[in-house]
């Protein structure tokens, strides 16, 4: 015997849950299949992101950025706290809390949206047939029109550097630490890095990220990332570019990293490794040889514009095909493919993706970076606007970064906007907005921003663009 479905789902992160409800808004008859259990057993949907990355981390990163500012802001407003203790149990704890709830809510959601949520894992056959393998039990067959492939990723592991759980961790890992390393380090200088170092910085840990890219946060603007080195520096965040790891070994209680760089090669002694290199597509196992479904030499699948794979009624989304593996990405996939199968019109604006890191500062950008719009020859103008003007950034004792906005140097279209700065992952949504419907930088120059906000960083940066800064000097 074999259940029928309109649509099967196979992968319950933030691309996977999110098409199956918008799947069955459609009334289409839905299952999602997901395999993800969390440290203790217990089965929950919400994927990487939810369970071990994008939530809990940023509640480690609020309770540990409100730690540092009771040890280093309060005094200045006028704010004793007397003697400072860590909890880091119920910090973790909470942040256990928050991730559990979330979860709940997504379980919640299915049967509002009389989705079926089934834990275990999912195989593609021929035919569009699931093979599905619950947690407990014997295989059953799922058939449906329609097949989603969201498999997500899995963090990249080094042979250098083997996952041990303890002292050499993944990201999930590292957010599960029992108490403050005295000495961590980090192989990797990207987003997961940089917040990860950035939260046992926080809590007392002396923390050294090895990156073996020569340039600071390749992939953001220069002149952002330039700026955002020399705020993490101050915080103390050791940061060394070019720095290769040739090894990590055990040296009695301590590991010891061998790493090379231009200067030639160096040891560095510490208690635990986090190795955040990047991630893979999480493909091993999902598709049987007869599916029918192309897979690239690096395990992601191959998709069209809008996500169909080489077999008929089969789409893939998130972070298992090409792109950014960002949630949000995934999730707006997941609507316009579920969109898509529901017969409406549907699209994925892949060149208004916004990236987010959640540091102090916080980094955040949409669009082409300064250097692209070089290389490709186009012409354009820079308008920028530093927070240290911003009355609500001062009042806020985050006045540090800038906002930089370019604009095409004919048509005047926002062709990026780049932000280190406060809140910086809320600001970037009004430029996503203005960028969506093709807005000029004179556009948000005529839009009125209150005051005093946050926000009129971005429209001073509008009007530096044309050399018509109000509250900075125009260059």
């Amino acid at each position: 015997m074999s259940r029928k479905f309109d649509v099967v789902v196979i992968g319950g992160g933030p691309a996977g849950y999110v098409a199956a409800i918008r799947a069955a808004q459609h009334g289409l008859d839905t299952a999602c299949v997901d395999a993800w259990l969390n440290r203790d057993g217990t089965p929950a949907f919400g994927g990487t992101c939810l369970n071990a990355g994008c939530i809990p981390s940023k509640a480690l990163l609020e309770s540990s950025e409100l730690y540092h500012r009771a040890q280093r802001e309060f005094a200045n407003h006028g704010i004793g706290v007397g003697e400072l203790a860590l909890d880091l149990a119920q910090m973790q704890a909470r942040k256990t809390r928050i991730t559990r709830e979330l979860s709940g809510g997504i379980s919640a959601l299915f049967k509002a949206n009389k989705v079926t949520g089934l834990h275990g894992r999912g195989q593609l056959l021929p035919d569009n047939k699931v093979r599905y393998t619950p947690l407990e039990g014997e295989a059953e067959l799922l058939e449906a029109e329609h097949v989603i492939l969201a498999s997500g990723s899995t963090p990249v592991e080094l042979d250098i550097a083997p996952f041990d759980g303890e002292r050499i961790v993944d990201s999930w890992g590292a957010l599960e630490f029992d108490r403050v390393p005295e000495r961590l380090g980090v192989i990797g200088g990207g987003v997961i890095g940089l917040e990860l170092g950035s939260v046992w910085s926080r809590l007392g840990a002396k923390v050294t990220i090895l990156e073996a890219m020569d340039r600071f946060l390749f992939m953001a603007d220069a002149q952002i990332a330039r700026e955002a080195q020399r705020q993490f520096k101050q915080q103390g965040l050791d940061i060394r570019l070019g720095a290769t790891v040739q090894a990590v070994e055990q040296s009695g209680e301590a590991l010891r990293l061998r790493y090379e760089d231009e200067q030639g090669d160096h040891e560095l002694a510490v208690d635990k490794v986090v190795v955040a290199v990047g991630r893979r597509p999480c493909t091993e196992g999902l598709l049987d040889p007869l599916a029918g479904v192309d897979v690239d030499e690096r395990g992601f699948i191959a998709v069209d514009q809008e996500c169909r794979t080489t077999a008929l009624n089969v789409w893939a989304i998130g972070d298992c095909v090409r792109g950014p593996m960002l949630a949000h990405k995934g999730s707006e996939e997941g609507i316009m493919v579920a969109d898509l199968i529901a017969g409406e019109y549907a699209e994925v604006n892949y060149g208004v993706i916004p990236s987010i890191i959640y540091t102090t500062p916080e980094i955040a950008w949409v669009g082409k970076t300064e250097e692209e719009l070089q290389a490709a020859g186009v012409a354009y103008k820079v308008g920028t606007f530093n927070f240290a003007a911003s009355g609500r950034a001062k009042a806020m004792d985050h006045a540090a970064g800038l906002v930089k906005m370019l604009a095409d140097a004919a048509s005047d279209e926002i062709l990026g906007v780049h932000i280190c700065g406060p809140l910086a992952g809320e600001l970037i949504g009004e430029a996503v907005v203005a960028m969506e419907f093709q807005a000029s930088a004179e556009d948000l120059q005529r839009t009125i921003h209150g005051h005093p906000t946050l926000t009129e960083a971005i429209h001073e940066a509008a009007l530096s663009a044309d050399q018509r800064a109000i509250h900075a000097i125009n260059r």
